[in-house]
């Protein structure tokens, strides 16, 4: 018998109907399945984000500028990244945190806690919204007690950030979760061992292998933190100048019939996400190198012992 006769009779059955399958695939199924995600691309995702850019510059460069540089959508501008730079780190400790416990410890509560993460994900950002109206509003359960000692909550800068650290604190945490899991404990409590602190293990064993990790939840969560609207818009009092955020401007703008200068400050908010869109590009890019040094420690570890 031939060999390869031999290594067709050895082959699992499973194979060699999955091969048998792939010679007798049509082309034209793969090309129509091609076509058909780049159509639904083009129709719902690129053609869109053109016509942002052409309806921004339809009355020339020098009426998108002067919508740019208006006073009202240059304090969206820093309201929303001044928001964002808040919300970010702050997620950022959460996250580590979170994951951290979730990963590499067993408690009580631990389903959760990881419930409580996911909470974002299943409520309406309108309702979060309400919820800090009901806490910090003016007839809300600590209202009086903040009126009273001249705090302001909601419809100013502290109530854009609590309802932007809410709808975008999962982002991390979810991140780092499955590759701290992935990681396991082996090259933690090796260092440990050999009398490194807790500090030192986390900055020399834990941190490099989850840095891709991190900036990839960082991306996405600063995305949703510059993008968000319904529990802003809830919490924000649309104050012109105050605690208008860029969506709550452009939404103004647009009501408004200010359409130029409504596409041309939704053409900065596209511009910013599809820098978060290269950033994600390249972390996905450095994902096999990622891959790579989560596994050498377990390697290691495996053939020490």
């Amino acid at each position: 018998m031939h060999a390869p006769a031999i290594a067709a009779s050895h082959e699992a059955p499973g194979a060699q109907v999955a091969r048998a399958l792939g010679r007798r695939r049509p082309r034209w199924g793969r090309v129509l399945l091609i076509a058909s995600a780049l159509l639904f691309l083009g129709v719902f995702l690129v053609l869109p984000l053109l016509a942002v850019f052409v309806q921004a510059f339809a009355n020339g460069v020098g009426t998108y500028l002067r919508a740019i540089v208006d006073p009202m959508a240059w304090a969206s501008v820093k309201l929303t990244l001044g928001v964002a730079a808040a919300a970010v780190p702050l997620n950022l400790v959460f996250g580590v945190a979170a994951a951290w416990s979730i990963a590499k410890f067993e408690f009580r509560g631990k389903s959760a806690l990881i419930t409580f993460i996911d909470l974002p994900f299943a409520v309406s950002p309108v309702i979060a919204g309400l919820v800090f109206i009901l806490i910090f509003g003016t007839h809300g359960w600590v209202g009086g007690f903040l009126r009273a000692h001249h705090v302001r909550v909601v419809f100013a800068v502290p109530g854009i950030l609590l309802a932007t650290i809410f709808v975008t604190f999962p982002f991390i945490a979810r991140e780092l979760i499955p590759v701290m899991q992935a990681q396991g404990k082996d090259a933690e409590e090796t260092a440990l061992s050999l009398g490194a602190t807790g500090w030192q293990t986390f900055r020399r064993v834990t941190l490099p292998n989850i840095r891709w990790g991190l900036l990839y939840g960082v991306l996405l969560c600063n995305a949703r933190a510059m993008g968000e609207f319904g529990a802003v818009s809830v919490v924000s009092g649309h104050i012109r100048g105050l605690t208008n955020t860029m969506p709550l401007h452009i939404e103004i703008l647009y009501n408004e019939y200010n359409y130029t200068a409504a596409f041309a400050v939704a053409s900065l908010l596209a511009l910013l996400a599809l820098l978060t869109l290269a950033g994600k590009r390249f972390l996905e890019w450095r994902q096999p190198e990622l891959r790579h040094a989560v596994r050498l420690p377990h390697d290691r570890t495996r053939r020490d012992s």
